[in-house]
């Protein structure tokens, strides 16, 4: 199926990088793990910020404490995919002893850079389908990880858009087309989903135009043309710069009154009207229990690809005042959060 990203949408966890000479000291008092991390940005909100915490509480529970016996190196796309080649050799070259990607774009990059030092793919939309792992239950190779329902998800996405806007028929839809093309196989797999989601977007009285946007260099052209497309709302689709771009996106979809509905809560909780996915935090959580294993000499290869189990749907109820909308009385009932 389609990139993901997703995170994110690509998510992000921003981590503090130690010097060679400090991570040397702490070398002579025992083992230091080193974890390369290949996001997408840096923390910036609270609600990014949540994630991370999870992130090293979970960590620390089991025994691994930044700046004592573990050392992270981070690497950030910041909205640009085609960085993480680069990012993955490097992180190779420095000798980690794991590595976390964050995005699909990411776990391909580290699978093409190591056979060998164990991957821990998060944010990872249909991993099978896209050729990174031989299966959920037994994934061969050195990946396991968390998949996202990210894709999974969008027809759910689309009726929640269509309960608050009855009357849309129009909806502009932000993909990246840089990350589906890593291979022929996720290309096709992208133009798949594409067509699904014509077909469940037409029986739900709407048409779907997409609009490229890969990261920050092409904001201004993707948000001109989401205003030539004339939609009823903006569909954030699940990629990393649409995470990353998230406060302008928000920003640019209130000035123009448009609702714009996403996948994660950090979107919403910078202007976005809406957003249903999953629980970020959750799966970093999962994500160092993973970690933790193979620390302890499991092998990835042996570690079933897990699925998250935690779902949010979060409503910004001051966007809709804003906007002038009224947002059903049971869907209120059923979110998970309602920011005021």
């Amino acid at each position: 199926m389609l990139q993901k990203v997703a995170f994110a949408l690509g998510l992000v966890v921003g981590f503090h990088s130690t010097c060679p000479s400090f991570a040397a000291d702490l070398q002579q008092a025992g083992k230091v793990w080193r974890v390369g991390f290949l996001g997408n940005a840096p923390p910036t909100t609270p609600d990014t910020k949540r994630i991370r915490d999870a992130f090293r509480q979970e960590l620390q529970e089991r025994g691994y404490i930044e700046g004592r016996n573990l050392v992270f190196e981070p690497r950030f796309l910041e909205g640009k995919p085609e960085k993480a080649p680069g990012f993955a050799a490097e992180l190779v070259r420095l000798r980690v002893d794991l590595i976390v990607t964050v995005s699909n774009p990411a776990a391909h990059a580290a699978k093409a850079a190591t056979s060998t030092i164990p991957i821990v793919m998060l944010s990872s939309s249909d991993p099978v389908g896209v050729g990174l792992v031989a299966s959920l239950a037994r994934p061969g190779g050195n990946l396991t990880g968390i998949s996202d329902y990210g894709l999974e998800l969008t027809p759910k996405r689309l009726e929640l858009l269509k309960a608050v806007l009855p009357r849309a028929s129009r909806v502009a839809v932000t993909r990246c087309q840089k990350c589906t093309a890593v291979d022929d196989r996720t290309l096709e797999l992208a133009r798949q989903n594409y067509s699904a989601w014509a077909a469940i977007a037409q029986n739900l009285g709407m048409t779907l135009t997409y609009v490229d946007l890969s990261g920050p260099q092409d904001f201004t052209d993707a948000t001109a043309e989401v205003l030539r497309a004339r939609p009823n709302a903006l569909f954030v689709g699940i990629n990393p710069a649409g995470f990353a771009l998230r406060k302008e996106l928000a920003d640019f979809a209130m000035r123009e009154r448009i609702p714009m509905f996403a996948f994660a809560r950090e979107q919403a909780a910078l202007g976005a009207l809406m957003s249903y996915g999953i629980d970020y935090a959750d799966v970093f959580r999962k994500a160092a229990v993973q970690i933790d294993k193979i620390f302890k000499g499991a092998k990835p290869a042996d570690l079933p690809i897990e699925q998250p189990t935690k779902f949010e749907l979060v409503i910004n109820l001051k966007t809709a005042k804003a906007l002038g909308l009224t947002i059903p009385p049971a869907l209120l009932l059923r979110a998970d959060e309602v920011i005021q």
